[in-house]
């Protein structure tokens, strides 16, 4: 389940930042390279900063 809340809120912030983009300012698109470099880190480092948020809100495990 952890899983599936990390994705899916990634991908909202994803959607969101090219929305952003497209009908406010250019600079959104910093936004969707930053969760990108996120996702990209977690996959090598098995750390994410989202898990540890979750957690300490106690969504996840």
């Amino acid at each position: 389940m952890k899983n599936r809340i990390v994705r899916g809120v990634a991908g909202s912030f994803i959607l969101i930042s090219l929305l952003l983009a497209a009908y406010v300012n250019l600079n959104w698109l910093w936004f969707t390279g930053f969760v990108g470099a996120n996702l990209l880190q977690s996959s090598f480092t098995k750390w994410c900063l989202l898990e540890d948020i979750l957690k300490k809100f106690g969504i996840t495990d």
